[in-house]
């Protein structure tokens, strides 16, 4: 008699669908505050522009944490199937921490007319590194817990 496997299949957390648009609308505002700095410095809006932007990424990063650190969020979600992944949870957490302080920082430096732009576009690049870190994080844990790619920015 041959013996029958079972396989459980995991399937994505019910806050996969919330985290997988907020990733999209994420993406948008970094492109969209990258945008902003790209632009002439020159101009007589670009400091404003440029905080404009910054203030749409700040927006869009705490409805991210919103939907990825809340009681019903997808870390929550995500440690109940696959508690191994701890450790991980715990750096994109720690990650949310120093890119809020990291856009505080650089809020504050738009708004002092003695940083110059030179200045401020490069702690602007270390925030889109930062930024850009956190979401291939993110998805390598979505990816370890599911086997799936978190996508919608394709």
């Amino acid at each position: 008699m041959m013996a029958e496997h079972m396989t459980r299949t995991v399937q994505p957390a019910r806050s996969y669908d919330a985290a997988r648009r907020r990733r999209a609308d994420l993406l948008r505002a970094i492109n969209g505050f990258e945008h902003a700095l790209a632009a002439p410095a020159a101009a007589p809006t670009w400091r404003s522009r440029v905080g404009d932007q910054l203030a749409a990424l700040r927006q869009q990063l705490t409805e991210h944490i919103t939907v990825t650190e809340g009681a019903d969020g997808l870390y929550a979600e995500l440690l109940e199937y696959a508690p191994r992944l701890t450790r991980q949870v715990a750096g994109l957490v720690g990650d949310h921490t120093a890119l809020r302080q990291q856009m505080e920082s650089l809020a504050n430096w738009l708004r002092d007319p003695a940083t110059g732009v030179e200045e401020l576009r490069g702690r602007a690049t270390d925030l889109l590194v930062m930024l850009a870190g956190h979401r291939q994080r993110g998805a390598d844990l979505v990816y370890e817990a599911y086997a799936t790619d978190i996508g919608g920015e394709t």
